[in-house]
Formats: structure tokens, C-alpha cells, sequence
């Protein structure tokens, strides 16, 4: 385990060592925080949205790459959503679940990102490989827990968890081991954040 962890690493430059290390700290750290129901999680998860989008337009990944470009967009969105809480109310208070229009557009949102996905591969020619069906399937899964994060719907961690556990051999296939560590981190977390967050919703709902 620990050969193919380092032998995927070395003929790579000490700068995209230091680029992918960076993103593995800072996107643990925003999942903890969003965990947290703290609003840093967003500048903190752009920033590795950022840098992920750079290092995976260089490996020529281009489904991860339109991925993590979402969710820069995504972020600066849901740093906006969460922002707008009421001054009565606390952050903890708005974690709610999916009413059924909430459902329905989470599931076009998933079909809609394949589809677009699947198109800019066949619009820039680029050659679809059976992994690259995994890409549009995880890109769907992650579109719409950024979405559902964004507004505090518990349903997104049950989201990020299926996808977590998507791309964790995806990566590791690919040879990006420290990718494939985070998000193996991150599916721990996402199943400890979904835990923590039916908590707090399971309390509110009875102080109602």
C-alpha cells in the first residue's frame, strides 16, 4: 500500500506534491467545518476547489476537472446561502431535509450534469473510457450534494458518502494516491458529519 502510494509520485514534480498536499489539508479541514455548521468551510473549500481544478486540468481528467470547477462556483454560492441566515437564528437551527420539489430537482440535477458532462466530452472530442462513466456518475452525486449543502439539506451528506466511495478506487486506479486518502478521509467524515447533523435536526424538531 505504501509502494503504490509513493510510486505514484515518483516522476511528479516537488510542486505538484506541494499543490496536492495542500488541497489534502485544506479539504479535510472544510469538511470538518462544514460539519461544523461553520461558514469558513466555503473560502476553505474554494481554495482546494481552485487548485484541484488546476491539478486535474493537467492530467487531462477533464470530468474531475469541470467537477471541481463547479464547485468553486458552488462554494462562492453556498458561502452566499449561508451568509443570509436570520439574526434570531443560529446556524444549526436551518439544517432541514428535502421536501419532495427539493427531490425532484436534486434528480434533474443529477441527470442534467451527466448529460452536460457526457456532452463536452463528445463536443471536444475527447475519448470516453469505461472510468470516465464513473466521472459522470460521481460529477451527478457531487453537483447535487453542493446544492443540497448549500442549503442545508441533510440529504447532501447521504450524497457526498455514494461518491466518496465512487472515486476512491478511481483515484487510486488513476495513481493519484493522495486524492484517493482524501477522499477515503472524507468519507468518514461525511458519515460522522451525517450522523451529527441528524442530531442536531432530530433536537430541534422536538424543541418545536
Amino acid at each position: 500500500m505504501i509502494d503504490f502510494f509513493l510510486n505514484s509520485y515518483k516522476d511528479a514534480s516537488c510542486f505538484r506534491v506541494l499543490l496536492e498536499l495542500i488541497v489534502f489539508l485544506l479539504g479535510i479541514w472544510s469538511v470538518w467545518l462544514v460539519k461544523k455548521v461553520n461558514i469558513w468551510a466555503y473560502p476553505t473549500g474554494l481554495i482546494a476547489t481552485v487548485i484541484t481544478t488546476y491539478l486535474l486540468y493537467e492530467a487531462g481528467y477533464l470530468g474531475d476537472m469541470m467537477l471541481n470547477g463547479y464547485f468553486s462556483i458552488m462554494s462562492m454560492y453556498g458561502w452566499y446561502q449561508w451568509a443570509r441566515k436570520k439574526e434570531n437564528n443560529t446556524q444549526n437551527e436551518q439544517i432541514s431535509r428535502t421536501n419532495n420539489t427539493e427531490k425532484i430537482i436534486g434528480i434533474l440535477l443529477f441527470l442534467l450534469t451527466i448529460f452536460v458532462v457526457f456532452a463536452v466530452y463528445k463536443t471536444f472530442g475527447y475519448p470516453i473510457r469505461p472510468d470516465n462513466y464513473i466521472d459522470m456518475l460521481s460529477s451527478g452525486l457531487f453537483f447535487t450534494a453542493m446544492w443540497y449543502m448549500a442549503h442545508k439539506k441533510i440529504e447532501n451528506w447521504t450524497l457526498w458518502i455514494i461518491g466518496d466511495i465512487v472515486v476512491v478506487p478511481l483515484y487510486a486506479y488513476r495513481g493519484l494516491g493522495m486524492l484517493a486518502l482524501q477522499y477515503l478521509i472524507f468519507t468518514i467524515l461525511a458519515i460522522w458529519a451525517y450522523w451529527t447533523w441528524r442530531k442536531t435536526l432530530s433536537n430541534n424538531i422536538q424543541s418545536l
